[in-house]
């Protein structure tokens, strides 16, 4: 597991989206590897967040940060073309709406040149996603229910990740929901290299300190 990457990617869900460019530009500052950016469309969850305008605004202000969007939506397909017009780099998208069409839309996603993510909600059995793990570049593991932020994590969802990196020890697997300093260490230790915290890094006094232990957890774990 050597050759995979400790990497932490604040989720800005629950930052001050008035603010959206500072609070950004402040978590790269503090040492974020990537922005995970959430994107609801009152359907495939119930809430709503923003949308492919924002991101572009965004990254006409922030230039090299990688940017993934979490497409909880729908129809991903619908998506893709003003994502990647919008700068993005990694899209990631839920499986389940669109369970029959995994492979078309992780094509569509490559020919517009990003990476594909897939996710899957806690319901979702891992093997659901097993058969197109080789068309991926990443596969998301949600530990709380997708559409809110602030949730209690799931340490169950563990085991999914902990048989992903058994059968795929390459695969980037990253994980979403209620991780913070309290649950990191189950998530690196399950296997986990792709770390997304929402409250947990936003809302500290020391970002910095946050996200250099939540590195640190992954990269012992991984024997960086």
């Amino acid at each position: 597991m050597s050759s995979l990457g400790a990497r932490i990617g604040p989720s800005i869900l629950n930052a001050d989206l008035s603010q959206l460019h500072e609070e950004s530009q402040k978590l790269l500052d503090n040492g974020a590897d990537y922005l995970h950016l959430d994107v609801m469309d009152g359907t495939f969850v119930p809430n709503l967040t923003f949308g492919h305008p924002v991101v572009k605004c965004l990254r006409n202000k922030i230039k090299d940060a990688f940017f993934e969007t979490h497409m909880m939506v729908q129809n991903p397909a619908q998506w893709i073309e003003p994502m990647a017009d919008a700068g993005v780099q990694q899209y990631t998208f839920h499986i389940e709406p669109v369970i029959d069409a995994v492979p078309m839309v992780c094509r569509k996603v490559r020919e517009a040149g990003m990476k594909v993510g897939l996710a899957i909600k806690p319901g979702t059995p891992v093997d659901a996603v097993e058969k197109y793990i080789a068309i991926a570049d990443m596969v998301l593991v949600m530990t709380v229910e997708p559409g809110f932020g602030g949730q209690k994590f799931m340490a169950d969802m563990m085991a999914k990740v902990q048989w992903l990196r058994e059968h795929y020890p390459s695969l980037d697997i990253e994980v979403d929901g209620g991780v913070g300093l309290g649950t990191i260490d189950q998530c690196a230790k399950a296997g986990a290299n792709m770390i997304v915290a929402g409250t947990a890094i936003i809302r500290a006094d020391d970002q910095a300190a946050v996200i250099r232990d939540l590195r640190r957890s992954v990269q012992s774990a991984i024997g960086q």
